[in-house]
C-alpha cells in the first residue's frame, strides 16, 4: 500500500466565485461562525490569513474524530486566479502524515462557482487511512459556506 496520495474533491456551489472566494479568504472569522458543527475556533498565529506565510490554528468542534486541531501555514495565494494553497505544519494531523497540502481553487461558473479542493499526503505508516473524511468534511465546509452566503 502507498504512503503517498492525492485526494480531491469538487463542488458546485450556487454563490458567486468572488463572494466564496473572500469566505474562505476570511476563513478565521467565517468558519467558525458558519460551520460552528466544524469549527471550535480559527485563530490568526502570524499574517492577515490571506497572503503567504499566513499561519492559522485550526480548532475543531467537539466531536471532531481523531484530530482536534491543526497549525496550517499559506505557501501561495492567486488572487486573480481565486487559488490558495497550504500545508499542515503541526497539530494532530502530524501524528498521521509526514506531509499534507491541500490546494483550493474557485472557478467561475456564470451566476455560480465550482469549488475544487485537493490535497496530497504522506502517510506516517502504512496503517493510516486515506484522509476520505477530511475530504468529505472539506465537501461539507464548502455547501455550509454556500448557504450562509445565500441567506446573506
Amino acid at each position: 500500500m502507498a504512503t503517498t496520495g492525492k485526494l480531491d474533491v469538487e463542488v458546485k456551489v450556487k454563490s458567486n466565485a468572488d463572494q466564496f472566494w473572500n469566505a474562505i479568504m476570511d476563513s478565521a472569522n467565517i468558519f467558525p461562525k458558519v460551520c460552528s458543527d466544524l469549527y471550535k475556533t480559527v485563530e490568526l498565529l502570524e499574517g492577515d490569513g490571506r497572503s503567504v506565510g499566513s499561519v492559522r490554528m485550526v480548532h475543531f468542534a467537539e466531536g471532531s474524530p481523531i484530530v482536534k486541531s491543526s497549525k496550517e501555514k499559506i505557501d501561495e495565494v492567486d488572487a486573480a486566479k481565486k487559488k490558495v494553497s497550504y500545508s499542515v505544519i503541526d497539530g494532530d494531523m502530524m501524528q498521521y502524515y509526514k506531509s499534507f497540502k491541500a490546494t483550493l481553487e474557485v472557478i467561475p461558473e456564470g451566476e455560480a462557482s465550482l469549488v475544487k479542493w485537493v490535497c496530497e499526503f504522506e502517510k506516517a505508516s502504512e496503517e493510516v487511512p486515506n484522509p476520505d473524511m477530511i475530504r468529505d468534511f472539506a465537501a461539507k465546509n464548502f455547501k455550509e459556506i454556500d448557504e450562509y452566503l445565500l441567506k446573506a
